[in-house]
């Protein structure tokens, strides 16, 4: 028996746990649209299992399937990964998907924002997304979850919290006219207090995907623990995101968390550009209402775009000299973790994200 609440969170005593805290299971949908992933969505299905596989070394996981999809993805995943049938649009859990939230006594529930394929008419990447929007309603049925129902457009992607009050985000992304239109800067921070449970917003001015999802702040910089992030990184002026990651930094710099603390910032290199190439683009299907998969299309490649598993990290790889760097780093900020990467990461970003797009953590009880 679950109940849609019309309390807040935050008067209810919940906030939305850190990623870094223990997890019951991690959430994922099936990429299966050839309009936007290529030969059939196949290279992008192997990639899809390798990170569900790569996952639960750590942590339960349970893959969302749409109907005509099911028996293939039941015979491509492995036993121990949990197959549920459930429609979609497309397969962006940490955005379409529930934020879930619990109190000190571990009891878990769901925010159920509101969602429009980042942008809806004004620059949404595809349409319709009425089945995206109600994911998370179906999740808190299936775990019998009480939910919160937010007045407001918000993805799992544009926000990242420290776990004791303090949340990052993007202007570039929540004050997007394609979002909230309606709402004040000051009223988006009050909506994320009262269904996040946070006490300190830290802006920064943009991501690194402005035609993708706005600039959502996962791509760019997280918590690696409190007072402590992650920034994606270049020295290279030529570099495209040299100014977006410089003035996040001095941003980060002269802030302090919900607990008063200065930030200790690490820098996570950002590798050049890379671009979807001609034969990359000629295996996506053209339909009216998505947008198009172009040759010379830059690639959301972010290597801040991993995810944070009970005891491990996963994190994309594009089989360059990158990758072993990038490890490395992780390795030193996360020395109590496993890092593993995922191979074939490329064939998800040309459908425009990455592993923490793709997944999205339910907090232990």
């Amino acid at each position: 028996m679950t109940s849609t609440l019309s309390s807040t969170p935050k008067e209810d005593g919940f906030r939305m746990p850190a990623e870094f805290e223990p997890h019951e299971q991690t959430w994922m949908l099936w990429p299966e649209r050839p309009d936007n992933w290529r030969l059939g969505a196949k290279p992008a299905q192997k990639a899809f299992a390798d990170t569900a596989k790569a996952i639960a070394q750590f942590e339960p996981v349970t893959m969302g399937v749409s109907t005509r999809q099911f028996q293939n993805a039941r015979n491509q995943l492995p036993e121990y990964i949990r197959v549920v049938e459930i429609s979609y649009n497309d397969s962006w859990m940490r955005d379409c998907g529930p934020i879930f939230v619990k109190n000190d006594k571990d009891e878990v529930r769901v925010v159920n924002w509101q969602f429009n394929a980042w942008g809806g008419l004004y620059d949404g990447l595809y349409f319709p997304w009425d089945l995206d929007d109600q994911v998370p309603v179906k999740i808190a049925e299936m775990e019998l979850l009480d939910r919160y129902d937010a007045p407001m457009i918000l993805e799992g992607g544009a926000v990242n919290v420290d776990g004791e009050g303090t949340l990052l985000t993007t202007e570039e992304c929540l004050l997007s006219p394609g979002r909230n239109p309606h709402l004040s800067k000051a009223e988006i921070e009050v909506h994320l207090s009262d269904y996040l449970n946070v006490q300190k917003i830290i802006w920064l001015a943009r991501g690194m995907d402005p035609d993708e999802t706005n600039g959502h702040v996962d791509g760019i910089c997280c918590f690696a623990r409190p007072g402590v992030v992650l920034l994606n990184w270049t020295d290279d002026p030529k570099n495209p995101h040299y100014e977006i990651v410089h003035d996040a930094f001095e941003r980060l710099n002269n802030e302090r968390d919900a607990k008063g603390r200065k930030l200790e910032i690490h820098k996570l290199l950002s590798a050049p550009p890379r671009m979807i190439t001609k034969g990359e683009s000629e295996g996506v299907d053209i339909v009216k209402g998505t947008k198009p998969r172009q040759e010379g299309d830059k690639l959301g490649s972010s290597y801040i775009n991993f995810f944070i598993a009970n005891g491990g990290i996963i994190v994309p790889a594009y089989g360059d000299e990158h990758d072993r760097l990038v490890v490395e780093t992780l390795a030193r900020v996360f020395p109590d973790r496993e890092i593993v990467s995922v191979p074939d990461a490329r064939e998800i970003s040309l459908g425009g994200g990455n592993i923490h797009c793709i997944t999205q953590q339910q907090p232990s009880r």
